[in-house]
């Protein structure tokens, strides 16, 4: 590849991060080497190729038509930063942008709106009318400040898991339909052996594991950090063992570094021992490991098994059928937990997403607080019984 095309592709990518399009250097390489397999001389192939790579949220797609049209026409001059203001001047006035107070003490000054003739985009301040608490609970995680994620780490922390527990084969002292003659005739040698009092049984009860597998690449990236501050709770809250493992391109068990008391240092010991964060996405491969490595060491006594990803997948359809349904078999209950079903337009469109869905027990979205309460809520009213027919999804839309 000449340095031209090279020089070009890195502006090109400055430019959509400057319109908020979310294009790190790890999608600009794989825009790079895709360009190895496809005719350059093309328009076509070459828009098609990088809207796949750079573009993974559908309202990002109007800005980088726009972005498209306007960079690979301007051929022979250097883009500035006036270049940038004028491509994102349109998308950015077309509406105002409307948004609640900043999260403030009580008493503390009100920001002063932006001064005429600013590049921010208009603001209209929401009247200070609302619940703060209730905004933060249906805001999307991706859309989250550092501030809020801050507040949401906290909320989150107020969630009170519990999974209904499991009965087992074996009985104890209580009050149930079996009687115990060992306990009745010891009970009753009081008595001289007349048999006054009987001795009762009931079901003995243990917790149910709990499996936790989620997505860390490039597509759930935006999601990442919320949803492993969700893993970190859900492990110190149950009382349940609770087995996390996180998947890329391959699988990672971070149960260990999940049990550090501070939370801080427990995500940097993630981040140390996992070398694919925000590549690319091979879901069958990573079940495939997890069920014949992991698979009888954690899925033993019922347990329940949690997927995290949104379904976008690199890999072959075939294996990601195969694993998923050996996982499903091994499971009591396989819930998957996609961060896109909160959206109103989502349609489970992506090949991943659809070869799953048959095997999935339960599709429910993850996207912010209220989905986490629902989800809450769900685990701990599930039934003894698994669902008679595995095509009937209970899929949930929350607000």
């Amino acid at each position: 590849m000449s340095g031209n095309l090279l020089r070009n592709l890195l502006l090109f990518g400055r430019v959509l991060r400057g319109l908020g399009l979310d294009v790190n250097p790890g999608r600009m390489i794989d825009l790079v080497t895709a360009l190895e397999f496809i005719s350059i001389g093309s328009r076509s192939d070459f828009y098609h190729a990088a809207r796949c790579l750079l573009v993974h949220r559908r309202e990002d797609i109007a800005g980088f038509d726009e972005a498209f049209e306007f960079f690979w026409r301007s051929r022979g001059r250097e883009l500035t930063s006036l270049d940038l203001r004028a491509l994102g001047e349109r998308r950015r006035y077309r509406r105002p942008r409307i948004v609640p107070p900043p999260l403030k003490e009580e008493g503390s000054p009100v920001a002063d709106p932006p001064a005429p003739g600013s590049d921010q985009p208009p603001v209209l301040q929401a009247a200070v009318t609302y619940s703060e608490r209730e905004v933060l609970r249906k805001k999307d995680f991706s859309e989250l400040t550092g501030q809020e994620i801050d507040a949401v780490r906290m909320m989150m922390a107020e969630i009170v898991w519990r999974i209904r527990k499991r009965q087992t084969a074996r009985r104890r002292p209580g009050h149930g339909r079996l009687l115990d003659f060992r306990r009745t005739v010891r009970r009753n040698l009081r008595y001289g052996g007349e048999i006054l009092d009987w001795a009762e049984r009931e079901p003995k009860v243990k917790p149910r594991p709990l499996v936790i597998i989620a997505d860390v690449s490039g597509s759930m990236e935006r999601y990442t950090r919320l949803l492993l501050l969700f893993t970190y709770g859900l492990a110190s809250a149950l009382e349940q063992k609770v087995e996390a493992f996180v998947f890329s391109t391959r699988l990672t068990r971070i149960t260990r570094q999940l049990r550090e008391r501070n939370l801080d240092r427990a995500l940097r010991e993630v981040s140390h021992v996992v070398p694919d964060w925000s590549g690319g996405t091979r879901i069958g491969e990573a079940l495939r490991s997890f069920n014949f490595e992991w698979g009888r060491r954690v899925l033993g006594h019922g347990a329940l098994t949690l997927v995290i990803s949104d379904g976008w997948d690199c890999g072959e359809p075939s294996l990601l059928r195969e694993e998923i349904a050996r996982l499903q078999r091994s499971s009591r209950r396989l819930i998957w937990l996609n961060p896109l079903l909160g959206a109103p337009e989502y349609e489970p469109l992506t090949r991943g997403i659809q070869t799953a869905l048959p095997y999935i027990d339960d599709f429910m979205p993850v996207h912010n607080l209220a989905s986490l309460e629902e989800l809450a809520e769900h685990l701990g009213s599930l039934s003894e019984r698994r669902p008679r027919r595995r095509q009937q999804i209970r899929s949930r839309q929350p607000a």
